[in-house]
């Protein structure tokens, strides 16, 4: 089961690398399912995976001139003050039992799976319905308001559920500041790199959890791997083809997850 974790490590850089969203959609499953990883230790284990494999693909994509740093700095900031507080302040404070209604007990683990098929289903329309004219940039002014709350939003889901948030902080770049979608793929990578370490060092420092550092690193350099294999399957595959079929994929994942939770009830 470990070998078989490995080898879809592959895919989720190759995912990162393709359309730079899509790593925590596939790494918290895999830990979970796979790997038996508790669910809130999957989360921060997530970040260190999506984050390394991220920040690899992001300095791939700063040479090729990629990275709009500047929008690294406006919507990275404001997401990663939101991980911090997140991860220290909000998910300590929720207990592991959170309700109970007859023989049904929600507990902390199965809240943060639910909640991360429920953004699964919402990512996955997001990704079916888009065409490929929604992700042609347009000249517009930089709406710095709107994308330094999109930040802080995307702060808390990533603390909470693990998410670097490629499929929000995409559409976000594409749209709201006029940005090429290749760029917006190389400057979403850096955004997700940054956000996602401080995140698993927030949970490190705050936490005071034990890590297997070797799971991380192993599984961090089979997502490093594949995330190199993306970036040159990038340049020759349609990108929004890929979105769409992604987002089917997603989708399938999302109801697979709720299936699971639904039945272990």
């Amino acid at each position: 089961m470990e070998l078989l974790a490995y080898l879809l490590a592959v895919l989720i850089g190759i995912s990162l690398g393709l359309i730079g969203s899509g790593g925590s959609i596939l790494t918290v499953p895999i830990l979970v399912y796979i790997l038996d990883i508790d669910p809130i230790l999957a989360t921060a284990y997530s970040l260190f995976i999506v984050g390394m494999t991220s920040l690899a693909g992001g300095i791939s994509q700063t040479i090729s001139k990629q990275v709009d740093y500047k929008m690294v700095l406006l919507f990275g900031i404001p997401s990663i003050i939101m991980v911090l507080f997140t991860r220290g302040y909000i998910m300590p404070h929720i207990p592991q039992e959170i309700g109970r209604v007859g023989d049904f007990v929600l507990t902390k683990g199965m809240f943060v799976m639910v909640l991360f098929a429920v953004i699964m289903l919402f990512a996955s329309v997001s990704m079916i319905r888009s065409k490929e004219k929604t992700f042609v940039a347009e000249k517009q002014r930089y709406d710095n308001k709107s994308i330094i709350l999109k930040g802080a939003f995307l702060g808390v889901i990533t603390g909470m559920v693990g998410a670097g948030g490629g499929f929000l902080i995409i559409p976000t770049l594409v749209l709201f500041a006029g940005m090429q979608m290749k760029k917006a793929i190389g400057t979403s990578l850096m955004i997700i790199a940054f956000n996602s370490l401080i995140g698993f060092i927030g949970f490190v420092e705050i936490d005071g959890h034990e890590v297997d550092w070797r799971l991380l690193f192993l599984f961090s350099i089979a997502a490093i791997m594949g995330i190199l294999i993306g970036t040159l399957l990038s340049r020759k595959i349609s990108g929004s083809n890929l979105k769409i079929s992604f987002g089917w994929f997603v989708l399938i994942m999302g109801i697979m997850i709720l299936v699971r939770e639904i039945v272990d009830i």
